[in-house]
Order: C-alpha cells, then structure tokens, then sequence
C-alpha cells in the first residue's frame, strides 16, 4: 500500500474514531439528562454498539497505520511529535477502557430499571459523573493527538 492511501485511511479512521466518540458521549450525556430508563437503556445500548463497531476497531488501526506511515516516509519514531501522539493516545486509551466497562454497567442498569419500571438508580449518576470525568481528558488528549497529526511540529 502507498503512502497516500496509507495517510487517506489514517485520516478517515481517526475522523471515525474522533466523530463515533463525540456523537456517542453527546447523545449518551444527555439522553441520561432525561433521567427516563427507557429512553437511556436504547440511547446507552447504541453507544456500547458503535464504540465496539467503529472506537474500537479504529483505536487499533490507528497506532498501526501510524507506524505504517512513518516506515513509509522514513520518519523516526523518536519524533517529538510522533512521541507526543502516542503518549497522548495512551493517556485517551487509558480513559476510555474504564468508560466501556462503565457504559457496559450502566447500560445494564438502565435496562433493568426499565423493565422493572422503577427510576434509574443513584449508581447511574455516579457512574455517569466518572464517566464525564474520563471523557474530558481522553476528548482533550485527541483534540492534541489531531493538531499533531496534521501539524507534524518539528
């Protein structure tokens, strides 16, 4: 594979990546803001579908089509930029796998509180609050790990 379709998949695969996480974190905050189970059990079964269908399989793809590239173009890894991409990628991977096994739970209690007809319970809100805080930083970190990709800053 040339290094223009090689750059053309990264690209595609980190506006997935960047697109599915904030679209997901969007509906999901704020269909929990209804406080109606019903309507967070459907909204939260969705997010936990597409993070497995598109976040996960473009957090993979994304490292490996990176290292790719920079074999192509001969750029050494030792790129500050290249650095600074990887830590921060690290440090919005190490944020988002707590969020799947909080989504996982919380999809489950809002399905249960539906079914039973009852409210969603206080441990919803906390996971949501904990969810919200792992958000930021992984959303900020990616919001870096973009500018670098396109910047390449010596």
């Amino acid at each position: 594979m040339d290094y223009l379709i090689a750059k053309w998949l990264h690209i595609l695969s980190s506006t997935l990546l960047f697109g599915t996480g904030l679209g997901s974190a969007y509906y999901m905050f704020f269909a929990s803001r209804t406080r109606d189970p019903a309507v967070v059990a459907a909204v939260v079964r969705y997010v936990v579908l597409a993070d497995w269908l598109f976040t996960t399989t473009t957090i993979v793809f994304q490292p490996l089509s990176g290292l790719y590239m920079a074999h192509l173009a001969q750029m050494p890894l030792t790129s500050r930029w290249i650095a600074w991409s990887f830590g921060l990628y690290l440090l919005a991977g190490a944020c988002w796998l707590p969020v799947v096994w909080l989504q996982l739970r919380m999809r489950d209690m809002a399905q249960a509180a539906a079914n039973a007809g009852q409210p969603l319970p206080p441990l919803y809100d906390r996971y949501l609050r904990i969810w919200v805080a792992l958000g930021i930083p992984a959303f900020v970190a990616l919001v870096i790990v973009f500018y670098l990709m396109v910047a390449k800053p010596a």
